[in-house]
Order: C-alpha cells, then structure tokens, then sequence
C-alpha cells in the first residue's frame, strides 16, 4: 500500500505497557488507513549523547532514529514527567537530534501524560523550539493523573481525555 503520510510515535516512556504507550496505541487507532503510523520502541538503544560522536557517521542506533525522523511527515511524542523534568533518555534523543536539523520544521504533536506533568510539558516545548521543530497548535496536551484515566488493560476510561486525545489527533492528521 502506498502511504500519503508518514507518522513516527515516540515515547518518553522505556516501560513496556506505559500509560504513555497505551496512548500512543489509542492514537494509532485514529490513524487513517493510507496513514503510516510507527511506534519507535528504541528508545533505550540510543547511546549517551556525545559531541565528538556527532558526525557524519553517528552510532548505528541514532543513525537509524535520524532516518526515520527525516522519513516522517510528522512525529507525535508521548512522555511522562520524571523529577519535575523530561524523562533522561527522551531528552538524550533530542540532544542528538541537534546538529541533524532532523526536527526542523518538521510536524509535531506532544502528549504529556504523568502524575502531574507540567514541567517536562513545558521543558519539551522549549527543547522543541530549539530544535526549530514545529509544534502544531491545538496538537499539544497535558494530561495529569493519567493513571486514574486509564484502566488496567491500558484502555482510556475517561471521557474527557479521550475527547482531548481525538482532538489533538485531528488537529495534527490536518498539519500533516
């Protein structure tokens, strides 16, 4: 099948069956069928970063991150907070996406969904705007105490933030 888009998902989250995967899974399920929607599950794979391995021949794994950002026609990023801040290996991803202008003007949509959230929601969308990444508007949303939103089967159970979650898909479906 041939795609009209392209949708890289990343989480923030390296916990498999996360409250932050379960989300990216839900908004898979919004995804039109000539819509290629790819859950990144590498994010642990991705090395400290290093400025003198940032060349034109980086580790094998961000090598690969970099090629499917640059493939995509937008990226959606799920994360929790941890320590009031981006969860470590989420924010070691976008350091090395620096100097690759991977994220320039490139489509995003950010889900921050954790016990509270609002630091790393706002830490990401100014880690964002340095990488000159294009944050849609209306395409970004806080979810606080998202464990009490979501049951155990990881399926959403509240109404209002499974309203938020279509809009945001929406929305960016309509930026890409």
């Amino acid at each position: 099948m041939t795609y009209k888009s392209n949708i890289l998902a990343i989480s923030g989250s390296l916990r498999s069956g996360s409250s932050n995967h379960n989300i990216l899974s839900f908004l898979c399920g919004l995804t039109p069928a000539d819509v290629h929607y790819y859950i990144y599950d590498r994010l642990a794979a991705i090395p400290p970063f290093d400025p003198g391995l940032d060349n034109e021949h980086p580790p094998e794994a961000v090598s690969e991150l970099r090629s499917f950002i640059n493939s995509a026609t937008g990226v959606v990023i799920c994360t929790p907070e941890y320590a009031f801040g981006v969860p470590g290996q989420l924010k070691n991803m976008l350091d090395w996406m620096v100097s690759s202008g991977s994220l320039v003007d490139k489509p995003v949509a950010l889900v921050t969904a954790s016990s509270v959230g609002s630091h790393a929601h706002a830490a990401l969308l100014l880690t964002l705007g340095a990488l000159s990444a294009k944050v849609t508007a209306g395409a970004t949303l806080l979810i606080p105490f998202i464990r009490a939103k979501i049951d155990v089967n990881g399926d959403i159970t509240d109404e209002q933030t499974e309203k938020a979650l279509r809009d945001v898909m929406k929305v960016f479906l309509k930026e890409i």
